[in-house]
């Protein structure tokens, strides 16, 4: 047996478990994102019952495993070289593909990934056979793939993302309607029937889509629920509702447990249909090479793949151990987890997404069908819904994503939904249904306000073509993949596993230790004046100081047209920006926390964070041009504007340096020092622009050096001049600090 073989099954088993973290990163929002978004439970609480949803759903999954063996590919029509080839492209495939979505913060779908890597995979293997042997050609290539799988898959996409939308919507505002935000009092008369439908849906879910497959139910057991499908239902909610109705009065929390119910069956379901997607393909590859070394035949067809798949059950607790341990201890996963409930939340969030053109226009369109239906609804009727629609106030919410009303829709609809399509044999996808049911009772929550629907629906659509980008890069890259194994050989198979070594060590070590922790320029309701002063201070003077340091190594960069080291100014610049650009956001979710005694506090913190936020504006506006100019191989400058620079430099630097000497000590007696040194510099900056003016008229000057000449030195005065205004406007926010 070619020791490659050997070393392939090695890279399958260390994929598994690569997959299984990053696959559950990429998942986990699917059965938690209701739990967390209400904070119904502690987050370890919640996560302890999604561990026992996972190994318990482990248990279940031997019955799914013949998807990777048999569902896309004829293994009878490949050797078990090719198959070998074949499974690892896939799986190196779709761990690049899932740490590259992780990595962006959205959720994807790994069954649209898994069979689509395995489709790409198999049809790059079948055109390297069809090269290679006369009797084949490209008309044979449909006898080799289950291409009818990817029509189903692409359906499925359409029905599921339309669907599950309109559902959420429709399910959203009628429970919205009967029970309104203040829900306490209704939910005591006939929640334990409403909450009862919701566990009779979550019970469905979990037992169609989480044991099915599973073998603890018999075939004949399975016939029979269905068979009585409806009775069994009816019963099932009537003693739900009457055990609830009991615990009400007992006065236990049953929304508490209909949600982490929902979670528990969510997580259920998952592992025991989402783990073919980490570990079938190596588990086939572990089969295939125990047929081939049973049979000495390395080029023996792998027909027997097609039989069903036994899975030692050891090997499966393994991997919900793994999945269980990552779900507790990945960070990535919580920032997958906190898209989707940014997008669903009724708060005023930090918007991640910018407006398109599309999403305006469907705002647009929104708001016209608003206001025809406020024409035609009559008036007592349009009021009596508005007034269960009237929000609870923001403090009362505890910051809180949504309500419980809204959690307990999301997981029902959504374990409903995928039930139904479960019984009509389409293969809705988890991810899709969960995210469109959650973004379509956010819509009927109006959660989605006209200062947010136009980020929101962004954000949706994103995630939605990342869906599409799923299929088409899953099918492309495990291609590529794929033709390079069957080519290269030894040679493909350790440059392709470099390569995602590299993918994963750049976004899972090097990126995360880059990643610095962002001061926060926000005061808390509890914070004291101590800690207000310190976190101004600290990040006004620590911004100040990159300020400084980034123009002058800009400047030095730019003479010695060092492309690298501008690049990085741009790069660190830009991050500047944008954490004080953020801090502009957050400004009236601060105030609205600042104590009525400190609003002379809160208007001079208005008024530094705006300052700061102009102080890197404008130094970005320096250091790019500057490496763009450099990037696009421009001349440089000349003798006589690098001398005008370096003295504009030094000015500036003795500026600067007083202005962080001032806010280290906290010491502002010499404001005035600066104004004098601004307005001698201002004079400085004038002087040079008129001597630039005349060597364009006497010398053969650059144009475009001529332009990033006048541009920096205008940058700079406005920089400068925001930094006096920021330094003035710290001294009174300091001021205003120890007088309260």
């Amino acid at each position: 047996m070619d020791p490659i073989f050997i070393v392939i099954l090695i890279v399958l088993a260390v994929l598994a478990v690569l997959d299984l973290i990053v696959g559950v990163t990429n998942d986990a929002v699917n059965f938690i994102g209701a739990s967390l978004g209400t904070r119904i439970a502690s987050k370890r609480t919640i996560l302890c019952v999604a561990s026992v949803g996972i190994l318990v759903g482990v248990v279940t999954s031997n019955g799914m495993m013949e998807v990777a063996r048999s569902g896309v590919f004829h293994p009878d029509m490949f050797t078990f070289t090719e198959v070998m080839m074949l499974l690892v492209g896939a799986m190196l495939a779709d761990v690049i593909l899932l740490n590259t979505f992780n990595m962006l913060g959205l959720p994807t779908s790994t069954t649209v990934s898994l069979i689509f890597e395995l489709m790409g995979s198999a049809v790059a293997v079948t055109c390297y056979k069809v090269a290679n042997d006369s009797g084949l050609t490209m008309a044979d290539v449909g006898s080799f793939i289950n291409s009818g799988k990817a029509l189903a898959m692409i359906s499925a996409i359409l029905v599921s993302v339309v669907l599950s939308f309109i559902v959420g919507v429709v399910i959203m505002y009628i429970s919205r309607i009967l029970f309104s935000f203040r829900y306490e009092k209704r939910m005591s008369r006939f929640g334990s029937l409403w909450c009862g439908v919701a566990l009779v849906g979550i019970l469905y879910f979990a037992i169609f889509k989480g044991l099915k497959s599973s073998g603890l139910i018999s075939p004949d057991t399975m016939q029979m629920l269905n068979d009585n499908i409806t009775m069994i239902l009816l019963y099932c909610w009537i003693a739900f509702s009457a055990l609830l109705f009991i615990l009400q009065r007992l006065h236990v929390d049953i929304m508490k447990i209909t949600i982490l119910s929902g979670t528990f069956a969510l997580a259920l379901a998952f592992a025991g249909n989402d783990l073919v997607n980490f570990i079938g393909v190596p588990i086939a590859g572990l089969d295939s090479y125990r047929m081939a070394v049973d049979s000495g035949d390395v080029n023996m067809l792998m027909s027997g793949l097609a039989a069903p798949a036994k899975v030692n059950p050891w090997l499966l607790i393994t991997a919900g151990v793994v999945m269980v341990l990552t779900l507790f201890f990945s960070r990535t996963a919580m920032k997958v987890a906190e898209t989707s409930i940014n997008l669903a939340s009724q708060n005023d969030e930090e918007e991640r997404f910018n407006s398109t053109a599309l999403s305006r226009a469907l705002v647009r369109f929104a708001v016209g069908i608003s206001n025809v239906y406020e024409k035609i609804v009559p008036q007592k009727v349009a009021v009596a819904i508005e007034k269960q629609f009237e929000p609870i106030p923001a403090e009362e919410r505890d910051g809180k994503a949504y309500d419980n009303i809204r959690a307990v829709v999301n997981l029902s609809a959504a374990a409903m939904l995928i039930c139904i399509g479960t019984s009509f044999k389409l293969p809705l996808s988890t991810t899709y249904v969960i995210f469109m049911v959650a973004m379509g009772s956010s819509l009927a929550d109006r959660a989605w306000g006209r200062d947010s629907a136009v980020y929101r629906i962004s954000g949706v659509m994103v995630v939605i073509s990342g869906w599409f980008m799923t299929a088409i890069s899953a099918f492309v890259i495990s291609f590529v993949i794929g033709i390079s194994l069957m080519w290269g050989g030894w040679f493909a198979l350790i440059v392709v596993i470099l390569l995602c070594g590299y993918s994963l060590c750049h976004n899972l070590i090097f990126k995360s230790k880059a990643t610095k922790q962002e001061k926060k320029l926000v005061i808390n309701h509890e914070d004291s004046d101590a800690d207000v002063l310190y976190s101004c201070t600290q990040v006004v003077g620590d911004t100040m100081q990159r300020v400084s340091y980034i123009y002058n190594h800009m400047l030095v960069a730019l003479f010695n047209e060092n492309r690298k080291a501008l690049k990085e100014d741009v790069a660190e610049s830009r991050a500047m920006y944008h954490e004080a650009n953020d801090r502009k956001y957050e400004i009236v979710a601060t105030l609205k926390r600042l104590e009525d005694s400190k609003i002379g506090t809160g208007h001079y913190y208005v008024q530094v964070v705006d300052f700061l936020c102009e102080v890197t504006k404008a130094l970005l506006h320096c250091t790019r041009p500057a490496y763009e100019h450099i990037d696009n191989n421009h001349r440089g400058f000349t003798e006589e504007q690098i001398r005008d620079l370096k003295q504009i430099n030094d000015e500036v630097d003795t500026i600067f340096d007083k202005i962080n000497d001032m806010l280290s000590k906290k010491d502002f007696t010499d404001l005035d020092d600066i104004m004098v040194m601004r307005d001698k510099l201002f004079v400085t900056i004038a002087d040079k622009i008129k001597s630039q003016i005349k060597r364009l008229k006497t010398e053969d000057m650059s144009t475009r050096g001529s332009m990033l000449y006048m541009n920096i030195l205008n940058e700079t005065k406005t920089m400068v001049l925001q930094s006096r205004n920021l330094l003035k406007s710290q001294a009174y926010f300091l001021n205003e600090i120890k007088k309260d």
